[in-house]
């Protein structure tokens, strides 16, 4: 069972749980929350004065071949000349060297040419996935982690890691801090033990589905405390942590304990082990109870981790539940709902899927593999439709499998194991058929995740499944089998970690540049275009009008087969919201077309038809087109839940955006990669009055935002103009210079003159 808790608690002894309501006599709210893991970690790293605004620096970062070129590229754009901290470059995105536009070979070549010139960590395609290196390596107790992959998150280690845009990357790579309001902190107290066939990714769906939807804990840390910690095993632990990114937390931390200590020493890191636990009173902005022993199996349907039923719930009522998810999808997806066949999946008294996966930061650990293992041994997957692949999240991971007999286990079940790779989190690795569903322990299932384009009329599906239960499932050809069913003991082997599998792979070049080598550039590496600062006056036209409840980052900017295009901003541009709106990128090159002819002074009819409609409003009678600036924005109700990556802002920037309109920003990452790229994150209240192809007029808004205006004056040029109420909410003055300047490289420019 899990509770949440509706306000304050203050927990005493780590044990006893006390509602705010319920607290006289114990310290204040302030001095409390003195007394959390996440405070003394925050307070370790503040660069600025007090505790209220926060100016962080991190002791690493870490980026993979998705993102690492635009980071690096923006930095040396910006003045930086060495890497100032450790910068771990990883290659487990695009790994399998694609040809499209980059060969991914070339952006590899780039990063290790980059850490030997800056200073840096570079490890090689397939050696191991982002967050696993981290988790071995790099993370420590007390420490703080800075990485563009939303779900950096090393909490069960005792490291505070946060997944950001790459901008804010940048700002650390260029020796500035990271600048956030002091988070909320909401406790995960832990009790209970789960039952077997219960694994990492139940507990943590179960979670997911509890808090997701209220928005409990959005930029929050999740600090997991409580005696059910010690009856989990480090892996199990990380299983869970890494998925609190999908409850939209800012960061997580959990207490820890000698198994911790264990997992360092196993390692040769036992110098990263320390105690942490919260002090003797500490007060928490929430808390979620989860009694472990009552976690069941569960799924997380499409499209979302926090679609969660248990698996019981879901078989029994598979067909009512999947016509939902149908109807889910034709209205938010704008695809026949009867085209997914999902409840053609319902035959023979149960519901059949058509492949497994377990693979990635989540299902790719160790623990997670021998148990799979352990389902499978001596029995067979079959020789129909079902396929099952496996992906260890290293090759540390991987030669221990082999060693102690649990890969030959599973390839003579019929399983096929490959080398670390995320692709399968993301949609460029075992694309399904069309029609086809897919149960994968992984971190996402949000719409195409799994590789298909429904723009050529393949569809497939993924739902979300511990690999316990995919194991089950596999054992019995496909028809989807709680592992809580089965009546088996489950291993549990021992972890030897073979440390030269990274010592003779890995380049370690942290705090030794060599500013003479030069960086290898693949002939699809382009730079950043320049981007225009703030114009005093801006016109901007609608070209997208998004009012689904959430609009996820890969709906912004795909995944999948547009990883190869990840080092040229104008060509993976072409793909901008190219799944959710095929239209978008014309109607921003439209706007970009007509801002090009005003700059030119030969504006074009509707420019010179827009500005019409401002003349007529009072005290800007005189307004010429050479005043003002063109720049397309999009509406979309609930932007940027899922990925950190910056694509979702940079390409709407490099096709002429000067804007987004919401009613909310569904994360953090997401409006700070907006503000990054020189974007204006608007509000508005009163969105049912604007449509796509409106213009919208914001008269001195450079002014106004260099001002710390918070509310903007702007007019809805319908009909005719009217006043239109929009804010920017809250801003810092580096992010107000910013976004005046028209993004970070330019504010960098224009610091150094």
């Amino acid at each position: 069972m899990i509770t949440v808790y509706e306000s304050g608690v203050y927990l005493l002894e780590g044990s006893r749980i006390v509602p705010e309501a319920e607290a006289a006599g114990l310290i204040s709210p302030e001095e409390g929350r003195k007394g959390t893991i996440s405070h003394g970690i925050l307070a370790a790293h503040q660069q600025g004065s007090g505790l209220t605004q926060l100016a962080l620096r991190f002791d690493s970062l870490t980026s993979h071949d998705i993102t690492y070129v635009g980071i690096i590229q923006t930095a040396r754009a910006s003045g930086m000349e060495r890497f100032p901290l450790p910068y771990v470059l990883t290659n487990c995105h695009n790994s399998l060297c694609a040809v499209g536009g980059t060969i991914n070979e070339d952006d590899h070549k780039f990063a290790l040419s980059a850490a030997r010139k800056y200073g840096g960590v570079y490890v090689p395609p397939h050696l191991a996935v982002i967050h696993t290196y981290n988790r071995e390596m790099m993370a420590a107790c007390g420490s703080m982690i800075l990485g563009s992959d939303s779900h950096t998150r090393y909490g069960a280690l005792g490291t505070l890691a946060v997944g950001e845009g790459g901008g804010a990357l940048a700002k650390q790579l260029l020796g500035k801090t990271y600048d956030i309001p002091y988070p909320g902190v909401v406790a995960v107290y832990l009790t209970g033990t789960p039952p077997a066939g219960v694994g990492p990714h139940d507990v943590a769906l179960s979670i997911i589905g509890a808090v997701f939807e209220k928005g409990y804990t959005k930029n929050k840390v999740m600090e997991f405390v409580g005696d059910g910690i010690e009856k989990l095993s480090v892996d199990f632990r990380n299983g869970i942590d890494v998925m609190t990114t999908e409850t939209a937390c800012w960061s997580s931390v959990w207490k820890t304990d000698e198994a911790v200590r264990r997992y360092f020493e196993v390692r040769g890191r036992g110098e990263a082990y320390r105690e942490l636990r919260p002090a003797a009173t500490a007060y928490y902005d929430g808390l979620i109870h989860v009694d472990l022993s009552t976690i069941e199996p569960c799924i997380a349907l499409p499209f979302h981790p926090s679609n969660v039923y248990s698996l019981r719930e879901f078989t029994a009522h598979a067909e009512d539940i999947l016509a939902q998810v149908e109807e889910a999808a034709q209205k938010s997806l704008g695809i026949p709902g009867r085209s997914l066949k999902f409840r053609d999946k319902c035959r023979d008294g149960g519901v059949w899927v058509d492949q497994g996966v377990i693979a990635g930061c989540s299902g790719g650990i160790f623990e997670n593999i021998t148990a799979a293992a352990d389902i499978l041994e001596d029995k067979s997957i079959g020789c129909g439709p079902f396929s099952l692949n496996v992906y260890p999240d290293s090759q540390p991971s991987y030669l221990e499998l082999v060693n102690n007999g649990t890969a030959a286990r599973l390839m003579a079940s019929g399983a096929t194991i490959h080398p670390a790779f995320c692709g399968p989190c993301f949609g460029s690795g075992d694309t399904p058929a069309s029609g086809e569903l897919s149960i994968r322990h992984t971190t996402r299932n949000f719409p195409n995740r799994e590789g298909s384009k429904p723009g050529e009329g393949q569809i497939a599906t993924v739902a979300l499944m511990d690999a316990r239960s995919i194991a089950a499932t596999a054992l019995n050809q496909g028809r989807i089998t709680a592992a809580t069913d089965l009546d088996l003991s489950y291993g549990k082997p021992r972890y030897f970690f073979d440390k030269r599998i990274y010592e003779n792979r890995v380049y370690q070049g942290t705090g030794q540049p060599n500013a003479a080598l030069p960086l290898v550039l693949g002939p699809n590496i382009k730079d950043w275009p320049a981007i225009p600062p703030l114009a005093e006056h801006l016109l901007l036209k609608i070209v997208a009008y998004i009012t689904d409840p959430v609009t996820t980052t890969d709906e912004l900017i795909p995944s999948g087969e547009t990883s190869s295009y990840r080092s040229n901003p104008l060509r993976l541009a072409e793909f901008t919201l190219s799944r959710k709106d095929p239209t978008y990128v014309e109607r921003a090159k439209g706007v970009q077309r007509s801002e090009a002819q005003r700059e030119a002074g030969a504006p074009d009819a509707e420019t010179l038809e827009a500005l019409r409609k401002i003349r007529a409003l009072p005290g800007y009678e005189g307004l010429e087109a050479s005043q003002i600036r063109l720049g397309s924005t999009i509406y979309a109700t609930k932007p940027g839940d899922g990925s950190a990556r910056e694509q979702a802002a940079s390409c709407q920037r490099v096709l002429g955006a000067a804007a987004n309109l919401a009613k909310e920003y569904a994360t953090k990452r997401y409006r700070s990669n907006l503000i990054n790229w020189g974007m204006l994150p608007l509000l508005v209240a009163d969105a049912e009055t604007l449509a796509l192809g409106d213009y919208l007029f914001l008269p001195g808004v450079r002014q106004a935002v260099g001002a710390k205006a918070e509310g903007l004056k702007a007019y809805l040029l319908s009909s005719e103009a009217r006043e239109l109420a929009l804010s920017l909410g809250p801003l810092s003055d580096t992010e107000r210079r910013i976004l005046v300047e028209g993004c970070l490289i330019n504010y960098y420019a224009v610091s150094k003159t």
